[in-house]
């Protein structure tokens, strides 16, 4: 085909625009491809109806940390995951996971339970920003390694009332035992162990 210098001036740069276009969105596709963790996975966009459907089931955020409890030998795994639909009213799930996948421990108690008056100038007038803040901090100190004991129940320890014997003294008599302190429900104090003797997670102190 032979072009007429009017019909070059239209036709030339339309195609060199069109092969540019191409050139930029092969490398687009590149790059996206580079940064992708998936890049041999087909994206899959959510459905329209499921957007920004939120439940008393959502996951708002998750911690997690690993250390010895059950074993001596391997690691379990300890999870605090937030659900709901709004920080302040969430509820925070804390589950202990073996390193075999028992469930050793699975619990729920008031996203507020995680908050400490140490992180509230004023707890009387504090805002609701100020209490989501104070959560998403007690989540990231949930784990700390402070709150990891061991002998779970000191020699010279004395049991509470409020705790079961058999559990009290079966740990007491494990002295590699590891106990977790962490914040219950009622916003106290609470220590968990694992008993061998009995093969379960159990409380011994609150």
């Amino acid at each position: 085909m032979v072009y007429s210098p009017f019909m070059k001036k239209l036709v030339f740069p339309a195609v060199g625009a069109l092969c540019l276009l191409q050139l930029t969105s092969c490398l687009n596709t590149e790059r996206e491809v580079g940064t992708s963790k998936n890049a041999d996975r087909l994206f899959t966009p959510t459905p329209e109806a499921n957007r920004g459907r939120v439940s008393e089931r959502t996951v708002l955020r998750t911690v997690n940390a690993t250390h010895t409890f059950s074993s001596p030998k391997a690691k379990d795994t300890f999870v605090l995951q937030l659900r709901g639909p709004k920080i302040a009213t969430s509820q925070a799930y804390f589950i202990i996971v073996s390193s075999s996948g028992d469930t050793l421990r699975n619990e729920s108690m008031p996203a507020t339970a995680l908050i400490r008056d140490q992180d509230l100038a004023d707890p009387l007038a504090a805002t609701v920003r100020d209490k989501e803040i104070a959560i998403l901090q007690g989540m990231n100190n949930f784990f700390r390694d402070d709150r990891f004991v061991q002998p779970a129940v000191p020699k010279a320890a004395t049991q509470p009332e409020n705790v079961d014997s058999q559990s009290w003294q079966a740990v007491k008599a494990d002295t590699r035992a590891v106990g977790f302190d962490y914040p219950a429900a009622d916003g106290r104090e609470r220590r968990l162990a694992y008993s061998k003797q009995l093969s379960k997670a159990v409380i011994i102190a609150e």
